[in-house]
């Protein structure tokens, strides 16, 4: 076993799940929440606070500002509390109790936005907020995950190279979309190295990325309200998007298997899934989804049955199959 002297030095790279038993689809899940920040944003506020500090953008009275819907900003508020930084999250209302709970365990001060932003939206709103900030005090720096080239290097760097390590066979690669450091950094990498592999990106209906109309979108995650400055889609091959109703019965289904995995994972498994059916129907596809988080921040949204029939109607779960095997035993108490 490892032994590490800062939180961020450890990470579960090189574990998948086989889908087929649950889905009856030739796609392999890439685990990326088995570190202390619970998510694959371990990698990217790393490599970006590395740079931040190379830079000489840190001083010891300064504190680090960023936007994030959860998963960043728990991941930078364990890295600023194991090297000494304040940190500062601006969040919106999306974001669940238990994320926020998280980082201020952590020592972080957590921000809430409560009003979108007529056009922007809640990213709008939160974005018009830290530019305000630093503004006014100069203390203040911003990590800017949305611009800051450090975030889809970490994945060109780690994240590419290890799907393509572990799956020299690779057809097809399946990435949310958020602020498509993740997507662009694998995209990036296989463009460059395996341009045989199509890299697909999945995103939530009503996000805005690719283009799509705005809509409401209640899981936090994936999906913008603004346009990813970061996204070149000259690197992407193709594009899912899904409803955030399916990306909980996808969540759902996963559960019935075991796997109590996040919002983002189900929104990806769910696109994935569909888009291998309508397209590589006759099997023999090596596919590789990407899963950002695990389930238990999500406890009090996409897995509690009174939430979800609220948002998304009463039968929002009843096309949701469960194994035969579950609901028997369910059955029977």
């Amino acid at each position: 076993m490892p032994i590490v002297s800062r939180p961020d030095e450890f990470n579960v790279e090189d574990l998948y799940v086989d889908l087929r038993a649950a889905f009856a689809a030739p796609l392999y899940l890439k685990c990326e929440g088995f570190n202390f920040a619970g998510s694959v944003k371990l990698k990217a506020a790393t490599e970006i606070v590395d740079a931040a500090e190379r830079d000489g953008l840190l001083a010891p009275d300064s504190v680090i500002v960023e936007s994030s819907s959860g998963n960043l900003g728990v991941a930078l508020s364990m890295i600023a509390a194991s090297r000494g930084y304040r940190f500062l999250c601006v969040t919106d209302t999306r974001c669940n109790l238990a994320t926020r709970q998280l980082m201020e365990a952590l020592g972080a001060r957590v921000h809430t936005i409560t009003e979108p932003d007529p056009e922007g939206g809640f990213l709008g709103a939160r974005l018009a907020y830290v530019r305000q900030l630093c503004d006014a005090d100069s203390r203040y720096v911003w990590m800017n995950q949305y611009t800051n080239p450090s975030n889809w290097k970490a994945h060109y760097r780690r994240t590419g190279p290890a799907v393509a390590q572990r799956f020299p066979e690779l057809d097809v690669l399946f990435v949310g979309a958020g602020t498509t450091g993740t997507l662009m950094g694998c995209a990036r990498y296989f463009r460059e190295t395996r341009p045989e592999v199509t890299v697909v990106a999945v995103d939530s209906a009503g996000s805005v990325s690719f283009g799509g109309p705005p809509g409401p979108r209640m899981i936090p995650g994936l999906g913008a309200g603004v346009r990813p400055q970061m996204l070149d889609e000259s690197y992407v091959d193709d594009v899912v998007l899904v409803p955030e109703v399916d990306t909980v019965r996808t969540c759902h289904r996963l559960a019935a298997h075991g796997y109590l995995f996040g919002g983002s994972t189900g929104t990806v498994v769910s696109g994935a899934v569909r888009w291998l059916a309508e397209h590589r129907p006759g099997g023999g596809t090596t596919a590789v989804a990407i899963s950002p988080d695990l389930g238990e921040r999500y406890l009090d949204s996409v897995y509690q049955p009174s939430w979800v029939r609220e948002i998304y109607g009463p039968g929002a779960l009843e096309e949701s199959p469960l194994p035969e095997r579950v609901a028997a035993a369910r059955a029977a108490g």
